[in-house]
């Protein structure tokens, strides 16, 4: 990147999406010739952008078994919490707070596996987490004390922190800007299905065995995964060459948009970011650090690696030793407002999902309800149901979304924040759940109104995941790996701070009111996305020039 400069004036995250008149020197999706692929892909065919769809697809089923693996066991105990209890002689609140320590640990143990996994790879980490978390979940049943309940949830939150923001990343690897949602919403479907099936299966494993069946047969599942993982998932860690003279870029670098588009001044013109008259080494200049445009590189059409070259753990291993810069990078983001927000916003998600199994025991079991643990595990089935409905509703909807109005824009500019009307969804029927699940209980309606309530509320978590993550990507790509953990650190705060004390929420307010205060908190959440929908360009052009700054910063101290 020697020679290479910063244009220090573009504003991160706004891209030209759309090639409306086909005048763009840049690559182009090959099923829609008027899209442009965001980042531009190597010509190497082993580069993660540029695998063919099986071999994508693969990475990406990989993620979820991943996923599963980790995110199974986190959440197997949820309809069984009074079984344990009774066992054990841990009270529910204490049990619920072994929860809330596990995720505040999935969050704080992403500052450490993120950078792990930029240093020495991401399949490493992978299979190391999967296997962790199956051997920490043998300890469980052996818990007796609450003291040792939270340690052993400190644990598995540690070694599983890696399901929290390494999976977003390899998303990002592989798909490109106007298809990352629906990656993102894969990953979030199997990510909130896993904490929706894990119950199912652990109430009848109740019901004919022990609680602490429940557990080994997380661990035995976590083996699977792991064998599964060793076998077929590859490395995404891939340092990107793009030649200049072959590809001019048409991202961030050149979609100079002036303050005036942006609703921040009306003096200045928007410049022209394909006729404007920069060299290629200016048009280039704000790739993503991980580029290197010094030289032509000759590659084949098909990829030449065999199979035990692509399960290599040696391919994202960087040869220079960069983990004290890696470790310290997500501080950088905690200065832009767009990615403490895209924290709130998702965390606020996690928040009811946490409310809501806090309290299915709890209301499913006592009268009138009277439901056993197999018939808690089986309300469960609900949310699942409705989370893939809502797939449908948030990454594919978010995609078109970002498609849509950039052809309506002038040079077909495309925002981060154009994605954030799907959140319109999650604001009216998550509220009416919410109103559904603790108002319906506490007036002992019908089961099948709370079991409804149930599978909106928490399928609704989906757009959360397809609103925050892909917001905080799409806005500062560049840094994203950094920002995800800030997102993510954010995201488990919030979850952790609340959880402790859901219990004695409910229980001192009661189901009414403590629900009705919830809808209105949900409501409210969400509903700052119309603050940011017309602010967040205004933060992204007032810190454009510090994180350009940052970026610059990342290649010197890669290219030394």
């Amino acid at each position: 990147m020697t020679g290479q400069t910063i244009n220090y004036d573009a504003i991160p995250g706004n891209t030209n999406l759309v090639d409306l008149d086909g005048s763009m020197a840049a690559r182009h999706s090959s099923g829609n010739k008027k899209i442009v692929l965001i980042p531009t892909p190597s010509d190497d065919p082993d580069d993660p952008l540029n695998w063919t769809p099986r071999r994508k697809w693969m990475s990406m089923f990989c993620v979820v078994v991943y996923t599963y693996g980790v995110g199974i066991p986190s959440a197997a105990i949820y309809s069984v919490l009074t079984n344990i209890s009774a066992k054990t002689g841990i009270s529910l609140g204490d049990l619920n707070s072994g929860t809330g320590y596990m995720f505040l640990f999935f969050g704080l143990g992403c500052m450490i596996f993120q950078p792990l996994a930029l240093q020495y790879g991401k399949r490493p980490v992978y299979l190391f987490s999967v296997l962790a978390t199956a051997l920490v979940c043998i300890w469980s049943p052996y818990c007796k004390t609450n003291a040792e309940w939270i340690g052993s949830k400190i644990l598995q939150g540690f070694v599983g922190a890696p399901i929290e923001s390494l999976c977003e990343i390899s998303v990002s690897d592989i798909f490109f800007e106007h298809e990352r949602a629906t990656g993102m919403s894969i990953y979030g479907l199997a990510l909130l299905t896993s904490n929706y099936i894990a119950p199912v299966v652990a109430g009848f494993i109740t019901n004919g065995m022990e609680w602490e069946w429940v557990m080994y047969f997380c661990s035995i599942w976590g083996a699977v995964a792991f064998i599964f993982l060793f076998l077929f998932m590859e490395e995404t860690n891939y340092n990107r060459k793009v030649n200049p003279v072959k590809v001019l870029e048409a991202i961030t670098s050149i979609d100079m948009v002036a303050e005036s588009d942006m609703n921040v001044s009306s003096d200045n013109e928007k410049i022209n970011p394909v006729l404007s008259n920069k060299t290629v080494e200016e048009r280039l200049g704000n790739i993503n650090e991980n580029f290197d445009t010094s030289d032509e590189v000759e590659y084949p059409k098909t990829s030449s690696r065999t199979w035990v070259e692509k399960m290599s753990f040696t391919h994202g291993l960087k040869s220079k030793f960069l983990l004290p810069h890696y470790l310290l990078g997500p501080f950088k983001m905690l200065f832009f407002p767009s990615v403490l927000w895209a924290g709130f916003v998702y965390g606020s998600s996690l928040v009811w999902f946490n409310l809501l199994n806090a309290t299915a025991g709890m209301i499913l079991t006592a009268p009138p309800y009277n439901f056993s643990p197999s018939m808690v595990g089986l309300s469960y089935i609900s949310p699942t149901i409705f989370s893939c409905v809502f797939f449908f509703l948030s990454g594919a909807l978010s995609d078109w979304m970002k498609v849509f109005f950039a052809k309506r824009r002038p040079d077909g500019l495309s925002y981060p924040e154009d994605r954030l009307w799907i959140l319109i969804i999650y604001m009216v029927l998550g509220f009416l759940a919410s109103i559904g699940w603790g108002v319906g209980a506490y007036y002992e309606k019908h089961w099948m109104l709370l079991v409804i309530s149930m599978g909106v509320l928490g399928g609704c978590g989906i757009f959360g995941v397809a609103a925050g993550v892909t917001y905080c990507s799409d806005s500062y790509h560049e840094l994203d790996t950094e920002g995800m953990v800030v997102v993510i650190v954010i995201r488990n705060l919030m979850s952790f701070a609340c959880s402790y004390g859901l219990t004695h929420w409910v229980t001192n307010m009661g189901l009414k009111n403590a629900f009705i205060s919830s809808a209105c908190i949900l409501l409210f959440c969400n509903g700052t996305f119309l603050i940011m929908r017309y602010t967040g360009p205004y933060w992204r052009n007032k810190t454009k020039h510090l994180y350009w700054k940052f970026v610059e910063e990342n290649r010197k101290i890669l290219e030394d």
